[in-house]
Protein backbone atom coordinates (compact mmCIF):
# COMPACT_ATOMS: atom_id res chain seq x y z
CA UNK A 1 0.00 0.00 0.00
CA UNK A 2 1.49 3.40 -0.95
CA UNK A 3 1.88 5.72 1.72
CA UNK A 4 3.38 9.33 1.83
CA UNK A 5 6.74 8.78 3.39
CA UNK A 6 5.73 11.67 6.43
CA UNK A 7 2.31 10.55 6.88
CA UNK A 8 2.25 9.67 10.37
CA UNK A 9 2.05 6.39 11.39
CA UNK A 10 1.25 5.69 14.97
CA UNK A 11 0.36 1.91 15.13
CA UNK A 12 3.45 1.13 13.40
CA UNK A 13 4.96 -2.62 14.92
CA UNK A 14 1.31 -3.06 15.99
CA UNK A 15 -0.54 -5.76 15.32
CA UNK A 16 -4.17 -5.52 15.21
CA UNK A 17 -7.35 -7.86 14.87
CA UNK A 18 -10.18 -6.90 12.93
CA UNK A 19 -12.99 -8.39 13.50
CA UNK A 20 -15.64 -7.28 10.57
CA UNK A 21 -17.66 -9.30 8.34
CA UNK A 22 -15.69 -11.08 5.56
CA UNK A 23 -17.74 -8.75 2.68
CA UNK A 24 -16.77 -5.92 4.71
CA UNK A 25 -13.20 -5.80 5.61
CA UNK A 26 -11.29 -3.38 2.97
CA UNK A 27 -12.23 -0.22 4.82
CA UNK A 28 -11.02 -1.49 8.07
CA UNK A 29 -8.15 -2.83 7.02
CA UNK A 30 -7.30 0.25 4.55
CA UNK A 31 -7.37 2.78 8.13
CA UNK A 32 -5.35 0.64 9.87
CA UNK A 33 -2.65 0.09 7.46
CA UNK A 34 -2.38 3.66 6.94
CA UNK A 35 -1.66 4.59 10.44
CA UNK A 36 0.57 1.70 10.39
CA UNK A 37 -0.54 -1.23 11.81
CA UNK A 38 -0.35 -5.06 10.44
CA UNK A 39 -3.76 -6.65 10.17
CA UNK A 40 -4.98 -9.73 10.59
CA UNK A 41 -8.67 -10.71 9.69
CA UNK A 42 -10.86 -12.21 12.36
CA UNK A 43 -14.19 -12.16 10.77
CA UNK A 44 -16.95 -12.76 12.72
CA UNK A 45 -20.06 -11.95 10.71
CA UNK A 46 -21.30 -13.31 7.13
CA UNK A 47 -23.78 -11.15 5.65
CA UNK A 48 -26.64 -13.57 3.68
CA UNK A 49 -30.35 -12.64 2.84
CA UNK A 50 -32.96 -13.33 5.42
CA UNK A 51 -34.59 -16.47 5.85
CA UNK A 52 -38.00 -14.65 4.58
CA UNK A 53 -37.85 -11.81 2.00
CA UNK A 54 -41.83 -11.50 2.22
CA UNK A 55 -42.30 -9.04 4.94
CA UNK A 56 -39.66 -6.43 3.33
CA UNK A 57 -40.98 -6.60 -0.11
CA UNK A 58 -44.56 -6.37 2.05
CA UNK A 59 -43.36 -3.13 3.50
CA UNK A 60 -41.89 -1.82 -0.19
CA UNK A 61 -44.98 -3.07 -2.05
CA UNK A 62 -46.62 0.16 -0.08
CA UNK A 63 -44.03 2.49 0.27
CA UNK A 64 -46.10 5.24 -0.63
CA UNK A 65 -47.94 4.74 2.68
CA UNK A 66 -44.54 5.62 4.80
CA UNK A 67 -43.38 9.02 5.96
CA UNK A 68 -39.85 7.58 6.67
CA UNK A 69 -37.08 4.72 6.18
CA UNK A 70 -34.47 4.26 9.36
CA UNK A 71 -31.35 2.45 8.11
CA UNK A 72 -29.21 1.74 10.69
CA UNK A 73 -26.71 0.23 8.69
CA UNK A 74 -25.44 -0.16 4.81
CA UNK A 75 -26.63 -3.96 5.11
CA UNK A 76 -30.16 -2.72 5.39
CA UNK A 77 -29.70 0.08 2.43
CA UNK A 78 -28.27 -2.49 0.26
CA UNK A 79 -30.96 -4.64 0.76
CA UNK A 80 -33.99 -2.47 0.80
CA UNK A 81 -32.14 -0.95 -2.65
CA UNK A 82 -31.98 -4.60 -4.25
CA UNK A 83 -35.54 -5.35 -3.38
CA UNK A 84 -36.88 -1.95 -4.96
CA UNK A 85 -34.90 -3.12 -8.41
CA UNK A 86 -36.69 -5.82 -8.59
CA UNK A 87 -40.18 -4.09 -8.44
CA UNK A 88 -38.71 -1.73 -10.81
CA UNK A 89 -38.08 0.73 -8.65
CA UNK A 90 -34.92 2.92 -6.61
CA UNK A 91 -34.73 4.60 -3.43
CA UNK A 92 -33.87 7.32 -5.80
CA UNK A 93 -37.44 7.31 -7.06
CA UNK A 94 -38.92 6.64 -3.92
CA UNK A 95 -42.50 8.24 -3.72
CA UNK A 96 -41.89 11.62 -3.05
CA UNK A 97 -43.90 12.20 0.91
CA UNK A 98 -40.65 9.08 1.92
CA UNK A 99 -37.96 10.84 3.76
CA UNK A 100 -34.74 8.93 4.70
CA UNK A 101 -32.78 8.19 8.06
CA UNK A 102 -29.57 7.14 8.70
CA UNK A 103 -27.34 6.23 11.78
CA UNK A 104 -24.15 6.57 10.71
CA UNK A 105 -21.43 8.07 8.13
CA UNK A 106 -21.04 5.44 5.74
CA UNK A 107 -24.94 4.62 5.96
CA UNK A 108 -25.65 8.18 4.76
CA UNK A 109 -22.68 7.88 2.62
CA UNK A 110 -24.38 4.94 0.27
CA UNK A 111 -27.69 6.73 0.19
CA UNK A 112 -25.01 9.36 -1.21
CA UNK A 113 -23.56 7.34 -3.98
CA UNK A 114 -27.48 5.87 -4.68
CA UNK A 115 -28.69 9.47 -5.16
CA UNK A 116 -31.06 9.45 -2.48
CA UNK A 117 -29.43 11.33 0.24
CA UNK A 118 -30.77 10.80 3.61
CA UNK A 119 -32.98 13.27 5.05
CA UNK A 120 -31.45 13.63 8.66
CA UNK A 121 -28.10 11.79 10.10
CA UNK A 122 -27.88 11.82 13.79
CA UNK A 123 -24.66 14.05 15.12
CA UNK A 124 -23.72 10.58 17.09
CA UNK A 125 -23.41 7.78 15.05
CA UNK A 126 -25.47 5.27 17.02
CA UNK A 127 -29.20 4.48 17.10
CA UNK A 128 -29.74 6.60 20.79
CA UNK A 129 -28.96 9.48 18.87
CA UNK A 130 -30.97 9.71 16.51
CA UNK A 131 -34.31 8.90 18.81
CA UNK A 132 -33.16 12.18 20.80
CA UNK A 133 -32.55 14.65 17.50
CA UNK A 134 -34.98 13.02 15.00
CA UNK A 135 -36.35 16.64 13.35
CA UNK A 136 -39.85 16.20 13.47
CA UNK A 137 -42.40 14.32 16.51
CA UNK A 138 -42.83 10.96 15.58
CA UNK A 139 -46.98 11.24 16.81
CA UNK A 140 -48.61 9.69 13.75
CA UNK A 141 -45.68 9.06 11.69
CA UNK A 142 -45.49 5.38 9.75
CA UNK A 143 -42.32 4.18 10.07
CA UNK A 144 -40.27 1.56 8.06
CA UNK A 145 -37.46 0.10 10.02
CA UNK A 146 -35.26 -2.60 8.07
CA UNK A 147 -33.05 -4.53 10.31
CA UNK A 148 -31.05 -7.29 10.79
CA UNK A 149 -32.97 -10.58 11.35
CA UNK A 150 -31.48 -11.50 15.36
CA UNK A 151 -29.47 -9.60 17.16
CA UNK A 152 -30.20 -6.04 16.66
CA UNK A 153 -31.92 -3.76 19.35
CA UNK A 154 -35.19 -2.72 19.46
CA UNK A 155 -34.50 0.38 20.71
CA UNK A 156 -35.63 2.33 17.71
CA UNK A 157 -38.84 1.14 17.42
CA UNK A 158 -39.55 0.79 21.00
CA UNK A 159 -38.88 4.53 21.32
CA UNK A 160 -40.73 5.52 18.31
CA UNK A 161 -43.78 3.68 19.13
CA UNK A 162 -43.53 5.52 22.74
CA UNK A 163 -43.56 8.70 20.79
CA UNK A 164 -47.07 7.81 19.00
CA UNK A 165 -45.41 6.40 15.64
CA UNK A 166 -46.60 3.45 13.68
CA UNK A 167 -43.29 0.74 13.08
CA UNK A 168 -43.22 -1.65 10.78
CA UNK A 169 -40.40 -3.66 11.29
CA UNK A 170 -38.79 -6.04 9.06
CA UNK A 171 -35.66 -8.23 8.32
CA UNK A 172 -33.85 -7.07 5.64
CA UNK A 173 -30.65 -9.53 6.44
CA UNK A 174 -29.00 -11.83 8.44
CA UNK A 175 -25.53 -11.89 10.03
CA UNK A 176 -24.56 -15.34 10.64
CA UNK A 177 -21.37 -16.86 12.40
CA UNK A 178 -18.60 -18.06 10.37
CA UNK A 179 -17.86 -21.62 10.49
CA UNK A 180 -14.55 -21.13 11.55
CA UNK A 181 -11.90 -18.36 11.42
CA UNK A 182 -8.80 -18.47 9.41
CA UNK A 183 -5.80 -20.42 10.09
CA UNK A 184 -3.31 -17.29 10.25
CA UNK A 185 -6.18 -15.61 12.30
CA UNK A 186 -5.72 -18.74 14.98
CA UNK A 187 -2.18 -18.95 14.80
CA UNK A 188 -1.81 -15.03 15.75
CA UNK A 189 -4.29 -15.59 18.67
CA UNK A 190 -2.10 -19.24 19.65
CA UNK A 191 0.86 -16.98 19.78
CA UNK A 192 -0.47 -13.74 21.79
CA UNK A 193 0.62 -11.53 18.70
CA UNK A 194 -2.64 -9.08 18.63
CA UNK A 195 -1.11 -5.82 20.01
CA UNK A 196 -5.36 -4.95 20.17
CA UNK A 197 -8.80 -6.68 18.82
CA UNK A 198 -11.33 -4.46 18.04
CA UNK A 199 -15.16 -5.08 17.54
CA UNK A 200 -17.57 -3.23 15.59
CA UNK A 201 -21.12 -4.90 16.88
CA UNK A 202 -22.30 -6.84 19.47
CA UNK A 203 -22.40 -9.90 17.03
CA UNK A 204 -19.13 -9.71 16.53
CA UNK A 205 -18.05 -10.25 19.65
CA UNK A 206 -20.71 -12.72 20.60
CA UNK A 207 -19.34 -14.65 17.54
CA UNK A 208 -15.96 -14.42 18.05
CA UNK A 209 -16.45 -16.20 21.52
CA UNK A 210 -17.68 -19.06 19.50
CA UNK A 211 -15.13 -19.30 17.37
CA UNK A 212 -13.03 -19.24 19.60
CA UNK A 213 -14.34 -21.85 22.00
CA UNK A 214 -14.44 -24.24 18.90
CA UNK A 215 -10.96 -23.99 18.59
CA UNK A 216 -9.43 -23.61 21.90
CA UNK A 217 -11.98 -24.85 23.86
CA UNK A 218 -12.95 -23.49 27.72
CA UNK A 219 -10.59 -21.66 28.27
CA UNK A 220 -10.69 -20.05 25.43
CA UNK A 221 -10.32 -16.25 26.91
CA UNK A 222 -7.13 -17.00 27.75
CA UNK A 223 -6.41 -16.06 24.20
CA UNK A 224 -7.04 -12.60 24.19
CA UNK A 225 -4.58 -12.25 27.24
CA UNK A 226 -2.38 -9.39 26.51
CA UNK A 227 -4.50 -8.11 23.87
CA UNK A 228 -6.46 -4.73 24.50
CA UNK A 229 -10.76 -5.06 23.73
CA UNK A 230 -11.31 -2.42 21.66
CA UNK A 231 -15.29 -1.40 20.90
CA UNK A 232 -17.13 0.54 18.46
CA UNK A 233 -19.88 1.65 20.85
CA UNK A 234 -21.36 1.35 23.94
CA UNK A 235 -23.90 -1.37 23.09
CA UNK A 236 -20.81 -3.34 21.80
CA UNK A 237 -18.49 -2.54 24.99
CA UNK A 238 -21.86 -3.84 26.98
CA UNK A 239 -20.89 -7.34 25.19
CA UNK A 240 -17.47 -7.04 25.39
CA UNK A 241 -17.80 -6.65 29.53
CA UNK A 242 -20.48 -9.69 29.71
CA UNK A 243 -18.60 -11.84 27.49
CA UNK A 244 -15.03 -11.00 27.14
CA UNK A 245 -14.69 -9.70 30.79
CA UNK A 246 -13.28 -6.64 30.09
CA UNK A 247 -12.89 -3.50 27.63
CA UNK A 248 -10.27 -1.48 27.46
CA UNK A 249 -11.47 1.43 25.02
CA UNK A 250 -14.90 2.57 23.43
CA UNK A 251 -14.54 4.23 19.70
CA UNK A 252 -15.46 8.11 19.95
CA UNK A 253 -16.98 9.05 17.47
CA UNK A 254 -18.64 5.53 17.09
CA UNK A 255 -17.65 4.92 13.50
CA UNK A 256 -14.24 3.39 11.81
CA UNK A 257 -11.90 6.31 12.07
CA UNK A 258 -13.27 6.33 15.65
CA UNK A 259 -11.91 2.42 16.15
CA UNK A 260 -8.44 3.28 15.06
CA UNK A 261 -8.19 6.75 17.34
CA UNK A 262 -9.17 4.56 20.05
CA UNK A 263 -6.91 2.00 19.33
CA UNK A 264 -4.05 4.28 19.56
CA UNK A 265 -5.23 5.72 22.16
CA UNK A 266 -5.40 2.61 24.17
CA UNK A 267 -1.74 1.29 22.71
CA UNK A 268 -0.09 4.74 24.27
CA UNK A 269 0.02 3.39 27.80
CA UNK A 270 -0.29 0.58 30.28
CA UNK A 271 -4.19 -0.90 29.79
CA UNK A 272 -7.21 0.56 31.89
CA UNK A 273 -10.45 -1.58 31.91
CA UNK A 274 -13.26 0.26 31.58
Amino acid sequence: MDRCPDAPQPLAGRTIGVTRAEQQAGEARRLFEAAGARVVDLPALVITPPDDWGPLDDALAELEQFHWIVFSSTNGVEAVEQRLARRGGSLARRPRGVRLAAVGRKTAALLDELAAAADFVPPSFVADSLIEHFPVSGWGLRLLLPRVQSGGRTVLADAFAEAGARIVEVAAYESRCPEALPSGALLALERRQLDAITFSSAKTVSHTGQLLQRSFGERWREQLSGSRIISIGPQTSGRCRSLLGRMDAEADPHDLNGLVAACVQALRGPATQI
